[in-house]
């Protein structure tokens, strides 16, 4: 195949090449948040009288417009066979409904593990981890996606280690996840790019961005992927649906599993055998996390002390509480009101 004329050359020593992949049915959503967060890092930048630092290409299998999910098109700069790689750049594979066919194209497979031997990261965002994955690109790697897409990325690539419960892997200290990491659904993409920002031109950079784009800051990247507040129905357990409504109004009293299998009128191991069937975990986790949930709210409210939130959801002692939100969030409480708080 000829190369573009357009084709997009070496970026400067001092900037840094962001690649992202385009193919048709990708999600708009996961190719612009991502993006816009390197943009707007570049923008703060000029406003302190620096150049910009990161150099965005969007490259598809040709040049040109290429169909979003959301009916948009987006224009590829070049091909991603004339993409120019070298160790200052950065490749993201979006997600969407035509991630699976990407993931089915021998030549972009055979692109990305090329590429992957010469650039300085490789990462996706969504269910663009599935493509990595058929690629090989994620054996022994610490992986994530949208939990829609979870047992599938399960089942495409067993030898990753998967977590399902986060929101990006990428971890800038660690000799893999550096240099080889996924995001979840959508918008952890933003806070993946946040984190990617983060580590190349320092907190109170990344901290400006996220003001720019109105939000308090990146989340962590152990975040979990959503509220289990938003997950209560189930398929076949109606005394199970029944519970899980009730649990958010006791969260302050004592929610052993005998106390919850007596409100829904089961045998604790018949009803610790119906969470792991329609939920995936046990009562008590479930009870924790809708605890969390409840004192991220009360904290980020910032209307009581971290000892009143542990008291009023149920933790009992601070200590109890910070140790559920460093597992889960990998934050402390009170870290956790003075970046999320109001006011």
């Amino acid at each position: 195949m000829p190369a573009h004329t357009n084709a997009p050359a070496l970026p400067a020593t001092d900037s840094h090449q962001v690649l992202c992949l385009l193919y048709p049915g990708v999600m708009s959503l996961d190719v612009t948040g991502p993006m816009q967060v390197f943009a707007t890092a570049n923008d703060e930048r000029a406003r302190h009288g620096l150049p910009p630092y990161y150099r965005l290409v969007f490259a598809a299998q040709a040049a040109g417009p290429v169909a979003t999910t959301a009916g948009l098109r987006l224009h590829a700069d070049c091909g991603w066979r004339d993409v120019p790689l070298h160790p200052a750049t950065t490749v993201l594979v979006p997600g969407g409904d035509g991630a699976d066919a990407a993931a089915a194209d021998r030549a972009l497979r055979d692109w990305l593990c090329n590429a992957a031997t010469q650039v300085q990261r490789l990462g996706s965002v969504c269910s663009g981890a599935l493509v990595l994955a058929h690629a090989g690109l994620l054996d022994g790697v610490h992986a994530t996606t949208h939990w829609l897409r979870m047992a599938q990325l399960r089942q495409c690539s067993p030898a990753s280690q998967i977590d399902s419960d986060c929101l990006h892997t990428y971890n800038p200290a660690h000799p893999v996840q550096s240099r080889r990491f996924t995001s979840a659904g959508v918008t952890a993409g933003i806070d993946l790019a946040l984190a990617l920002v983060e580590a190349d031109l320092g907190r109170p950079l990344a901290l400006a961005v996220a003001r720019h784009l109105v939000m308090f800051m990146r989340r962590p990247g152990g975040q979990a992927q959503f509220s289990p507040l938003l997950t209560p129905e189930t398929q076949h357990a109606p005394r199970l649906t029944q519970l899980l409504e009730w649990i958010p109004s006791q969260i302050a009293q004592d929610l052993k599993v005998e106390q919850l299998a007596a409100q829904a009128c089961l045998p604790p191991r018949t009803l610790a055998r119906v969470f792991q069937r329609e939920l995936g975990t046990t009562p008590a986790r479930y009870v924790e996390r809708v605890r969390l949930e409840a004192a991220t709210a009360l904290l980020s409210q910032r209307q009581a002390s971290v000892a009143t939130v542990a008291r009023l959801c149920g933790f009992g002692h601070p200590e109890t509480l910070r140790r559920s939100f460093q597992r889960h969030l990998a934050i402390s409480p009170q870290a956790f009101a003075e970046r999320f708080g109001a006011g």
